[in-house]
């Protein structure tokens, strides 16, 4: 997996523009034996239409990466330059090729968190074609509604949290805070349609691109003494949207997991 350091990267319209005329490099990992590599190849024959695509090595990559004809989508280990923990975190990146001295100079097109540095691939592997059609969405919408590039652009999808209560809210029970991990505790703040359900009942929606469900997409240390950030997405099992997205800082007051305060803005719809 390639190490980065995250950076603050905002794309251009003309870089966004320059996408839709670039090949795809999918980049596969040096590791065999990750089912990432089996699951990518999948996922990009079955969902990916917006540009022609390849599959290559790590070496592939780094001696085109320089090339502005290709993009790459790529898994990375990122951590955050300010981030005192120095948190390790695979992220999909949706990168564009350019005459750059590192990884880390490229310019990003999309970004998203998939789980800690170390945490299975069971945690994630399940949910990569959504993850990888939400990429392919958000490009799109980016070209076609070039206002809405910033440096927080993720914060545009919780405009859709009102639509949350219209559809059924899958969460896992150890994804959540200990105050909102039980039915009868999530009732008392939450009025609207929810389930606790196995990580195999949300696999089962994504597969059978339910329009009623959406699940928590949460990214922490499971379970482990780091404490950094905690990401919590709620994304569409069939349109791949997102409906919420927000992080926070770990620490005594905020674990890991879903927290009350997130399923209260849920239940405001705002």
């Amino acid at each position: 997996m390639l190490p980065v350091v995250a950076q603050d990267y905002v794309p251009t319209k003309d870089e966004i523009s320059r996408f839709f005329k670039t090949t795809t490099l999918v980049v596969l990992e040096d590791n065999p034996m990750l089912e990432y590599n089996i699951r990518i190849k999948e996922v990009m024959n079955k969902e990916w239409t917006i540009t022609p695509f390849k599959f290559i090595t790590v070496k592939e990559f780094e001696e085109k990466m320089t090339n502005p004809d290709y993009s790459f989508l790529v898994m990375t280990e990122v951590t955050f330059e300010k981030d005192k923990s120095m948190a390790k975190y695979k992220f999909l990146n949706l990168l564009l090729g350019d005459n750059v001295f590192s990884l880390s100079q490229l310019p990003t097109i999309c970004s998203v968190p998939l789980a800690y540095y170390g945490v299975e691939e069971s945690s994630y592997i399940y949910k990569l074609n959504l993850l990888a059609r939400f990429i392919q969405n958000h490009v799109q919408l980016i070209q076609e509604h070039p206002e809405y590039i910033s440096a927080n652009i993720f914060k545009h999808y919780n405009d859709n949290m009102g639509d949350i209560k219209h559809k059924t809210l899958y969460l896992v029970q150890d994804e959540l805070e200990k105050s909102i991990n039980s039915a009868a505790r999530i009732h008392k703040i939450y009025p609207y349609k929810f389930k606790i359900v196995t990580r195999e009942d949300i696999q089962q929606a994504i597969e059978d691109h339910d329009p009623d469900v959406v699940f928590l997409h949460k990214v922490g240390p499971e379970g482990t003494r780091l404490k950094a950030r905690c990401y919590n997405i709620i994304i569409g099992a069939a349109d791949a949207q997102f409906y919420y997205f927000d992080y926070h800082k770990i620490n005594d007051k905020h674990p890991d997991g879903l927290l009350e305060s997130d399923l209260k803005k849920m239940a405001r719809g705002k």
